[in-house]
């Protein structure tokens, strides 16, 4: 079964040193990647097993995995810790991401040619087993887990609202300490 939390062997190796920390803070390794530059960054994608994460989170979890990368030392050279949420278009890493996110539109890359293509966009349609159901304008296919190379939510307005619910049931934004909108009756033109 690929990683696709932890692509490259080096990705590995950090997961392996930083999934217990974050794991023990209460929360989830959704991605982890070390990225070439000028600068090297190691990029981390955590969230609560629940969904989300707020940034004095992402905060807390840079300064404990910052101190275990310190002592662990597996980086040669000099990089930039960034840890982040994974996004409204979130990457889909875990076999759970897809049972988590059905009826929501993906876009899915396999590592082989499957029915003579790569790329597939469509609705997932849930887990079945090892294979990741999604409905395309042809029915429902079922691709196997172990098959992605890459896959991704879509930023549609039907997301935005169900993280906004999401995050409204959590306690996250309370409608009640936003101000009222003012309207001044004398601006309407009759």
């Amino acid at each position: 079964m690929p990683d696709l939390v932890a692509k490259a062997a080096i990705d590995r190796r950090l997961a392996d040193i930083v999934q217990p920390v974050i794991e023990g803070m209460g929360f989830e390794l959704v991605r982890i990647r070390l990225l070439g530059g000028k600068t090297s960054t190691v990029q981390i994608m955590a969230e609560r097993p629940e969904g989300g994460i707020e940034v004095d989170d992402c905060a807390e979890i840079s300064i404990a995995v910052g101190a275990v990368l310190d002592v662990e030392d597996p980086i040669d050279e000099n990089y930039t810790l960034e840890v982040s949420s994974p996004g409204i278009d979130r990457p889909l890493t875990r076999l759970k991401d897809f049972e988590d996110w059905e009826g929501h539109e993906a876009r899915l890359e396999t590592s082989e040619l499957i029915g003579g293509q790569r790329r597939f966009k469509g609705v997932l349609a849930g887990v079945e087993g090892d294979e990741v159901l999604l409905n395309v304008d042809a029915g429902t296919i079922g691709l196997k887990f172990d098959w992605l190379s890459d896959a991704k939510l879509v930023l549609s307005d039907d997301l935005i609202r169900e993280m906004l619910r999401q995050r409204k049931a959590a306690g996250v934004i309370n409608e009640a300490k936003f101000d009222e909108i003012e309207t001044d009756p004398g601006s309407e033109e009759d």
